[in-house]
């Protein structure tokens, strides 16, 4: 079994519904193929209008301005603060419950590509932080995943190695800019089988 000392949370699309349903039902709504919104992001995905916003290089109004035309260029017309709004999903109980219970034994962070700070005060945050020990944002720090600082951030607050941490990430260029620092990483798809691979990893029961 390996020796961990910290497990590492992603939020979207681990502790909270993808943002990418959301992005889907906005396609839909708009009659946009499939996938569009994730094209957009992913075209010079270092430094595209979305990567900006997440390391709070530009605000909300130059991000909408720059998104949609980044989507222009693609043939493609979108509305930017409908696209935000649309990736407002719930929590996802079994994780959320399974970030308390490892809380309890483990050191627990949350490493989050948000385009704007955590609202402390807010329903997620009430739910979240009682159950980890920090949080990285990209938004607050100016670097996001997968760049490895970012997660050099996170150990650094903790006070250990990579190779002490497991990572649970629903994208697997995240997991493996993780990986590649010595973690150990979970890639999320289905919560069911990512919280088993868990369980295996820590010797704790989960669910």
């Amino acid at each position: 079994m390996r020796f961990v000392r910290a497990v590492l949370f992603d939020i979207g699309g681990v502790l909270v519904a993808s943002p990418f349903a959301g992005f889907a039902s906005y396609e839909r709504s708009v009659g946009l193929p499939a996938g569009s919104i994730r094209r957009i992001n992913s075209t010079n995905p270092d430094d595209n209008a979305w990567a900006r916003f997440e390391r709070g290089g530009i605000d909300l109004e130059a991000f909408c301005n720059a998104f949609e035309r980044e989507a222009a260029t693609l043939g493609l017309t979108v509305d930017a603060r409908s696209v935000l709004a649309s990736m407002r999903g719930g929590v996802v109980p079994a994780m959320v419950r399974a970030l308390g219970r490892v809380h309890a034994t483990l050191l627990t962070a949350l490493l989050t590509n948000n385009l704007a700070p955590m609202d402390r005060t807010g329903e997620l945050a009430s739910v979240l932080l009682p159950h980890v020990d920090v949080v990285i944002e990209s938004a607050v720090v100016g670097v996001r995943k997968p760049d490895p600082a970012f997660f050099r951030l996170a150990c650094d607050a903790l006070e250990v190695e990579p190779v002490d941490c497991v990572f649970l990430d629903d994208l697997g260029v995240n997991c493996k800019a993780a990986r590649q620092l010595g973690m150990h990483t979970i890639k999320v798809v289905e919560s069911i089988d990512a919280l088993a691979e868990l369980e295996d990893v820590l010797g704790l029961q989960l669910r």
